[in-house]
């Protein structure tokens, strides 16, 4: 019997055709198998039960970077050319297989790097087909090694040897390499004068690691990027890094050399471990060790209706082996990482405690990735260079995850999940190939072919004109390497995100549809479409909580039930809108929030009620004259249903970054480490009043509780207690107008719960559970962020529908 089988995914680079050979071997079968422009194909001779059991193993033993998406076989009318089994060379043609992401060292490597007999002893660029550089280092497809950065590199015998033995691990390991043959790093100081190793010290790694004891900041060269690297112990070297990096507040990412390293200062669950261990290795988000300390509130009176919280209040403490506030202060999470290239291990190797490790760039730059570019940014920001000759292709910027409800979820996918495709829903296997622009913060793009769409890595805020270049590059790069002709362009209804003005641009220019999608019908889609949500599956309802969104009212959206499926969406429900006085400036400026919500109560009786109160007094000192006259006008005062901007009125009113932020989302992300999860079930609900608007939209009011609130600051409630209650509230209104919403439309299939403020571990938690509680299906993102770094999946499958849905209208 002769079969061809044709097997598609992510197959190549990560040892399939030796791994095929070794199972064809084993089954007894002749034939051949190569890479082409699909994926792997294999021409194969052998009895019915041999190439019947060969099918089963290709389909359940794959090698560990590798994904099977499908597996077709056909007859084959031709003779075995050979008796044995052969791997041959791959064919080129028109592109539709998939680029693996890059892949954190594995064991194997890392004993080779560490064993004084290997010949790859501490050498910083060895990997294996099981691990190492993907898609920094790729060109072009098929991935072979004479499209990649490392072709100019000529492999040494002893190299060759093991690249063309299908039994060794490095067989087409397209990046491998030694000492002899391979890239090297050298250290250098900002006049680009090296810097030799002393006599006790092994090679320029071990002068890097002394330097860093001694406070030194090092701008090291590492996968996808530069990373600005310092002693995170050491709170001089932390502060100056800020100072010069002009990162002042933001969350500084550390590494450790293991997770007994880590465990000093964050607490590690058996599912954390595992994803700082496993091949993907993203920064996650660990609960620090800051024990709540209790202590008496002030009096507060006989009777007040709030005693059941214990009359507590929580004072934070850090503690963990001396690691400063300067990493990541007010916040009671650390975002930690294990090494994940030799060269990292190698540099942690006599470390017992973190290092930062963040990216080399001005705060909110796209991160350096040339020699060039990196020599001449770090100046007066880093002491030293470590650097290397290998070239980076692609910048990709370490992912961010955290485990929520008992499952990994990515907060930011870049490193070891980009650019592998995600595949659609039943109903989009014949959509025609389109490319969503994705939002203006948390960019990222997808291109949509063969049922599939590709999602390109994280690349920040397009507002920074560094990044909105790094925007176009990419995106140009992305089509040339999957040869992707969009039959349309889809891009965010906002008119003023850079994305959507190029996807303007690009779509008169190529003579192509222009499809506009508004933000949270996007975030809806993107969630069901992760979820294998069919086309014919119903409509969901989209819990949709975020910062921003152009509204079709022309008003700013971000509080919104959507009754929603690919097609089309109905706003059912929302928060009560409220000014942003000074627009912009409502953003970086929170105090200006809650001075709105209040003066939508009345700031006269209000102030006047509350006279008393720190923050009345504070707000009084604000330029509210002109801020009344604005909002009065209508002059840059916009109307907005945002939750984020709810989040940021509560937590500037508990003075949590209340007078300016420095990163976005910081005060509300500051409102949460208030919170000690040990008020959650003790302290009652913050109200809220919840009716129909005279659109018939239901409307979700907070001016109840802050009544409430304005009573507990006046008497001395403690802020945690009231950042506890604020959550509570929240949890239990989103709560019931979901269950009002799912009785009063009976077509609701599943509730889809999406945006930037679902990454609040507490509301997630809270509504989720309480969702699930009430037997209703609750879908989540887990693989694609909830933030606007996953809208670009939605814009791509409404996308898709609506070409599909125009080619078939009458």
């Amino acid at each position: 019997m002769a079969q061809r089988i044709r097997i598609t995914g992510l197959v190549q680079g990560v040892g399939f055709r030796p791994n095929v050979w070794r199972l064809a071997r084993a089954c007894g079968i002749a034939g051949t198998v190569r890479n082409d422009s699909s994926g792997v194909l294999i021409d194969a001779w052998g009895s019915d039960a041999a190439l019947a059991d060969f099918q089963q193993q290709l389909r359940t033993d794959i090698p560990p970077l590798a994904r099977l998406d499908s597996l077709q076989v056909m007859l084959l009318d031709a003779p075995c050319p050979h008796d044995d089994f052969r791997i041959i060379a791959s064919e080129s043609g028109e592109i539709h297989t998939g680029v693996v992401a890059d892949a954190a060292m594995c064991p194997a490597c890392r004993a080779d790097i560490f064993d004084a007999s290997n010949r790859r002893y501490r050498y910083p660029f060895t990997n294996c087909t099981h691990c190492g550089p993907r898609l920094s280092i790729v060109r072009t497809i098929p991935y072979d090694r004479a499209n990649t950065s490392m072709a100019e590199f000529a492999q040494c015998p002893d190299c060759l040897r093991e690249y063309t033995d299908p039994a060794d691990r490095r067989f087409h390991a397209q990046p491998n390499a030694c000492p002899t043959c391979g890239p090297s790093v050298w250290l250098e100081d900002m006049a680009g004068q090296g810097i030799e190793p002393t006599a006790a010290e092994r090679d320029c790694i071990d002068t890097a690691s002394r330097l860093l004891r001694e406070g030194c900041i090092i701008a090291l060269m590492g996968l996808g990027g530069v990373h600005l690297v310092c002693d995170a112990t050491n709170e001089t070297a932390v502060a100056t890094l800020r100072q010069r990096k002009r990162r002042y507040q933001k969350p500084l990412a550390l590494m450790a050399r293991d997770t007994e390293v880590i465990r000093q200062y964050c607490y590690v669950s058996d599912a954390e471990a595992a994803l700082l261990q496993g091949r993907h290795a993203p920064i996650v988000l660990l609960e620090r060790k800051i024990p709540p300390i209790p202590s008496p509130s002030p009096a507060r009176g006989e009777g007040s209706k709030r005693q059941e919280s214990g009359g507590l209040s929580c004072s934070l403490t850090p503690c963990g082996g001396g690691l400063g506030w300067g990493v990541s202060s007010a916040l009671n999470t650390l975002g930690f990482m294990l090494p994940y290239t030799p060269l990292h291990a190698l540099l942690l190797e006599s470390w017992d405690t973190p290092l930062i490790m963040t990216s080399a760039n001005l705060s909110e730059e796209p991160q350096c990735i040339t020699i060039v570019e990196t020599r001449q940014r770090m100046q007066g920001i880093a002491d030293y260079l470590l650097l290397h000759n290998r070239p980076i292709v692609n910048r990709v910027d370490d992912s961010v995850a955290r485990i929520l409800a008992g499952k990994p979820r990515l907060l930011r996918r870049a490193r070891g999940y980009a650019p592998e495709p995600l595949t659609l829903p039943a109903g989009f296997a014949n959509a025609p190939p389109l490319l969503a622009m994705g939002g203006e913060l948390k960019n990222t793009f997808a291109l949509l072919r063969d049922g599939q769409a590709i999602l390109s890595q994280h690349l920040g805020d397009l507002e920074d004109a560094r990044t909105g270049r790094e925007y176009t590059h990419t995106l140009r790069l992305y089509r040339d390497l999957f040869q992707h002709q969009p039959q349309a362009i889809v891009v965010d209804k906002h008119p003023g995100y850079r994305s959507t003005q190029l996807g303007q641009q690009w779509a008169r220019e190529q003579g192509l549809p222009l499809i506009e999608v508004q933000h949270h019908h996007a975030h809806v889609a993107a969630c069901m479409a992760e979820n294998g949500w069919p086309v014919e599956g119903g409509k969901v309802l989209g819990i949709l909580l975020d910062g921003l969104g152009y509204g079709d009212d022309g008003t700013l959206w971000g509080g919104e039930f959507l009754l929603a499926d690919y097609s089309n969406y109905e706003r059912v429900g929302h928060f009560k809108p409220v000014a942003m006085p000074g627009g912009t400036q409502a953003i970086l400026q929170p105090w200006r929030n809650t001075w709105a919500h209040l003066q939508a109560l009345g700031w006269s009786e209000v102030s006047t009620c509350f006279a008393d109160l720190e923050l009345i007094q504070y707000l009084q000192q604000q330029p509210l004259a002109t801020l009344e006259t604005m909002l009065t006008r209508g002059l840059n005062s916009p109307s907005s249903s945002s939750c984020g901007r709810l989040f940021d009125a509560v937590a500037a009113a508990l003075d949590c970054s209340r007078d300016s932020i420095s990163y976005e989302g910081q005060a509300a992300i500051e409102l949460e480490a208030l919170t000690p999860a040990c008020l959650l079930n003790i302290v009652p609900a913050y109200p809220f009043a919840l009716a129909k608007n005279a659109a018939a939209c239901w409307e979700i009011d907070p001016a109840p509780l802050w009544f409430e609130l304005l009573k507990d600051l006046q008497t001395g409630y403690c802020r945690e207690a009231i950042a506890a209650q604020f959550h509570q509230g929240l949890i239990h209104i989103i709560s019931e107008l979901a269950q009002r919403l799912w009785v009063e439309y009976p077509e609701i299939k599943a509730i889809a719960l999406s945006g930037g403020v679902f990454q609040n571990a507490i509301l997630f938690n809270g509504i989720s559970q309480r969702l699930q509680g009430f037997g209703q299906p609750v879908l989540t993102h887990q693989h694609v962020p909830t933030n606007d770094g996953g809208i670009a999946l939605g814009q791509a499958v409404i996308g898709a529908m609506r070409q599909k849905q125009a080619y078939y209208a009458p």
